[in-house]
């Protein structure tokens, strides 16, 4: 017998399955939670994970389910909008993966756990904010009495993340829904995230499904893992057994999905490499006003980067981690010229100008590749538009004949051609997976041939297979072009397969600096080491 058949039975699903307009997304799955268990449910994008969850609330109200679906013996599937009203919440809670979308952003978030008490828990509005401000402190929020009044924006990621939880918690459920609650969060924090849902799930004695694809953070909180590929439940059991004596092959595919240095170009000798990236002292500060009258008068300023020094050489990659906060997207922003900044920096021997004009050949030489790559691809532009716009810019005596041929040969060159897609170049990005818009990005990037990409967190809105597959395809074009790569992430397998060389840096200050190798398994400063204890197997 299972250690989970011990426990009495929480939630049963029997031959659940889930179409959307007679199309079949989630195929009959069998899956049961235990009270007091932590479950994961593992799947890439599109495996039927999240609509799974939400189809156990009757929150997919365009579905047709069919099965069971049995909440302490009674099925959901047949239940009333009354008993329904009731479970949600109650009994049943949920967090999402952005807490930015999730909250109400005319609200304190305060005064949205304040509404939840009052709505499930009958309490006055006085006794419902000092609730508030109890589980505000229970997840950890510092000064929750203050935190009480703020809005979501001015909260940071994790604060969110924490009144979220705090949220779902305030009905205190039997069973919490974790739809991919630490996705847009740092290691460490997303570590952070996972010790706080362990305590209190111990605490309360409540039942967890983690919905994810992050393996790292099943090892480090589930008990029992459920695997899911394209609506099939195809293997389950405990954490060991899954992780240790996999059967099925695509969970084997998912556990040997990991990024590998295998790929990575040789790294550069000093002789050998040419200093495309240079920063002495470089410093980036912004302005801080003060409210009133006062604040005319007086100019205050926030330094977000302190001294940084560094070179980046010619095919090397240089591995930028630290939390959020910590300087990384000033570092990055400063180095492409978007800010300005103290010190000296050069690219190619050069110094940005601040001037349009004179910093455009500059700019040809420097390009970015963003973490969202749906966010920053214009959806009213056709792909050929989005490759060729540097192109048309920086190349502006070439023929049209001369772009699309130099447009199509890039986008082969990422992995993308007309042979499977035909009509290429006239679809729009809503028309790619995830994996495929990141390959459009980098097309954008690489066609007008730059020295050095600032990869700023590449890929950590993919799937692991995806990810590993982009990771590929970066290390093949370093090793045949010979580019640098400025590596902004917090995502410690990444750094591991990626860099040559990283920085730590925390509070905007350079704290280590020196081969991958070196830093990562020798590290000088506590706060390195806290960041590798956070996923010590990433």
């Amino acid at each position: 017998m299972n250690a989970h058949d011990e426990q009495p039975v929480l939630l049963d699903l029997k031959n659940l399955q889930i179409a959307f307009a007679g199309q079949t997304v989630v195929h009959g799955i069998n899956l049961r939670i235990g009270a007091g268990e932590r479950v994961a449910l593992v799947g890439e994008s599109g495996s039927g994970k999240s609509v799974t969850a939400l189809s156990v609330l009757r929150l997919l109200e365009s579905a047709q389910l069919s099965g069971e679906i049995l909440w302490q013996g009674q099925d959901l599937l047949k239940a009333s909008s009354a008993v329904m009203q009731g479970i949600r919440g109650d009994e049943i809670a949920m967090i999402f993966q952005e807490p930015m979308t999730a909250l109400n952003p005319l609200m304190s978030v305060g005064q949205q756990i304040s509404e939840v008490l009052q709505l499930k828990k009958a309490l006055s509005k006085r006794q419902a904010n000092a609730g508030a401000v109890h589980f505000l402190a229970e997840t950890g929020i510092d000064d929750a009495q203050r935190r009480f009044a703020a809005y979501p924006h001015q909260l940071s990621g994790g604060q969110r993340q924490r009144a979220m939880m705090a949220m779902a918690l305030a009905s205190e459920p039997k069973l919490l829904l974790a739809d991919e609650p630490t996705t847009a969060l740092d290691a460490s924090l997303r570590l952070q995230m996972l010790q706080l849902l362990s305590s209190l799930q111990e605490k309360t004695g409540m039942a967890v499904l983690l919905i994810t694809h992050d393996l790292a953070l099943v090892r480090h909180f589930a008990q029992r893992v459920a695997v899911m590929e394209k609506g099939y439940l195809v293997e389950q059991g405990d954490l060991k057994t899954v992780f240790d004596r996999a059967q099925h092959p695509y969970t084997l595919k998912l556990l040997n999905s990991l990024p590998s240095r295998q790929g990575l170009a040789p790294a550069p000798s000093q002789e050998q490499g040419t200093a495309l990236v240079k920063a002495t002292h470089l410093q980036v500060q912004y302005p801080i006003t003060r409210p009133g009258f006062r604040g005319w008068f007086q100019n205050r300023q926030f330094t977000a980067l302190h001294a940084a020094s560094f070179a980046l050489s010619a095919g090397c990659t240089l591995g930028v981690m630290g939390e959020s906060g910590s300087g990384k997207s000033s570092l990055a922003q400063a180095v492409l010229g978007l800010i300005p900044f103290g010190g000296q920096l050069t690219v190619g021997g050069q110094a940005w100008q601040n001037q349009p004009s004179r910093d455009k050949a500059l700019r040809r030489r420097i390009q970015v590749v963003f973490q969202d790559p749906y966010g920053s691809l214009s959806p009213r532009m056709t792909v050929g538009e989005i490759v060729s716009e540097g192109l048309r810019l920086h190349q502006a005596d070439a023929s049209q004949a001369q772009i699309e041929a130099r447009v199509l040969a890039t986008l082969a060159e990422v992995g993308l051609g007309t042979d499977e897609f035909p009509d290429l170049l006239s679809r729009y990005p809503h028309a790619f997976s995830g994996g495929q818009r990141q390959r459009i990005a980098l097309a954008r990037a690489l066609v007008v041939n730059p020295d050095v990409l600032v990869l700023d967190e590449p890929t950590s809105a993919l799937d692991v297979t995806v990810q590993k597959q982009i990771l590929g395809l970066l290390q093949d074009l370093q090793v045949k072009k010979a580019m640098a790569y400025l590596l902004i992430t917090h995502d410690m397998a990444v750094l591991r397969a990626m860099s040559h060389q990283v920085m730590v840096i925390q509070a905007g200050r350079v704290l280590e600096l020196g081969p991958t190798d070196q830093v990562l398994e020798h590290p000088q400063h506590d706060y390195t080491r806290s960041l590798l204890a956070a996923f010590p197997n990433g």
